[in-house]
């Protein structure tokens, strides 16, 4: 498949950070992929903590760890010469160097000569693989599943790994597409569609959810929102290319507001659930809605319970909020629906 490929199993690289809120990358590459993360690797002055055994690059080469991930955001997406030596010798040692930071890896020198030496791979995984294709439209065999929403940041990627996991642990055919950098670098392996030129964004969602298996579903993570003034490109393609037979929409509770656009209203619940049968029905005639995905952590336990149950009366669908109460009931709908057993 022509996507971004990582190499398990992981060492997660994060420096000299102290605040866990600059290590999100990291902690839900743990979180989520626990079982390919080999260890962490902290600098001097590095407190972070994500719950793997300390490593050095040497112990990480002794253990065939093949991918350093940079688990770490730093202001400003540079990579500080403080890491340079460690990176360095990872490299040496022939582990790969994977990162999402705005500076690419392949313009540092002293990255690109050691990488060039030794024959591992420095990864951007914002940068999409080149020579992708223009979309076809053709159908393809398997079931897809797209997480959409009515705002960029409502949960799309967590709630589309909520469903794989829950899926799996049913014993159903699954996998989490990843569309997003984080996305990529818990899969091990995607597109990071917001990257791509618009003309093949929908070409790039037919590679990331290939023909499959009739009963095996792709749970394609979503980007930005069709309503949304300035990423709605993004949003469509993936739409069209995923050909979703079902989607699910992720919603903040008691949003009013697009987040920074704050002169746009957030389109209803079921004004997105219309739009994106409307279009969706381009590619896919039998698109539908299976339920909706709820941020509800501004509630009280009572008001989040009274939330949910009051929209899944307004829209005839299962509302859950995946951190809460896992997605079980959007589930049993798409079972259902689909007549899965």
């Amino acid at each position: 498949m022509q996507t971004i490929q990582l190499k398990a199993p992981y060492l997660i690289f994060v420096g000299n950070e102290t605040s866990d809120h600059f290590a999100k990358t990291g902690a839900g590459i743990v979180e989520w992929r626990r079982s390919l993360c080999k260890g962490q690797m902290n600098l001097k002055g590095g407190t972070v903590d994500l719950g793997l055994p300390s490593m050095t690059i040497k112990e990480a080469a002794e253990a065939n760890v093949g991918s350093l991930i940079i688990g770490t955001a730093s202001i400003g997406g540079g990579i500080p010469d403080t890491w340079m030596d460690t990176l360095v010798e990872a490299l040496l040692e022939g582990i790969d160097i994977v990162a999402g930071v705005h500076t690419r890896l392949k313009d540092i020198p002293r990255l690109r000569e050691a990488a060039d030496q030794s024959g591992a791979r420095l990864v951007d995984v914002r940068i999409p693989p080149e020579n992708l294709p223009v979309g076809t439209g053709r159908k393809r065999a398997g079931k897809r599943l797209l997480t959409v929403g009515t705002d960029c940041g409502s949960g799309k990627k967590y709630t589309a790994l909520a469903l794989e996991k829950d899926m799996k642990e049913r014993g159903m055919n699954v996998d989490f597409r990843a569309s997003g950098q984080t996305g990529i670098m818990i899969a091990g392996k995607g597109i990071p569609i917001d990257s791509v030129v618009v003309d093949f964004i929908s070409g790039a969602a037919e590679l990331l959810s290939p023909e499959n298996d009739p009963e095996h579903w792709d749970i394609i993570e979503g980007q930005g929102s069709i309503f949304h003034p300035g990423y709605a490109a993004v949003s469509m393609g993936l739409l069209m290319g995923s050909q979703p037979d079902a989607f699910i929409v992720c919603h903040e509770a008691n949003g009013k507001f697009m987040v920074g656009w704050d002169h746009y209203v957030l389109p209803t619940i079921q004004e997105v659930i219309a739009r994106t049968i409307q279009i969706g029905k381009l590619t896919n005639k039998e698109i539908r809605c299976i339920g909706v995905s709820v941020n509800t952590s501004q509630l009280t336990p009572e008001e989040r319970e009274n939330y949910l149950d009051n929209l899944s009366k307004q829209i005839k669908l299962p509302c859950v909020d995946p951190l809460k109460s896992g997605t079980q009931k959007l589930i049993d709908y798409l079972n259902t629906t689909f007549n899965n057993k």
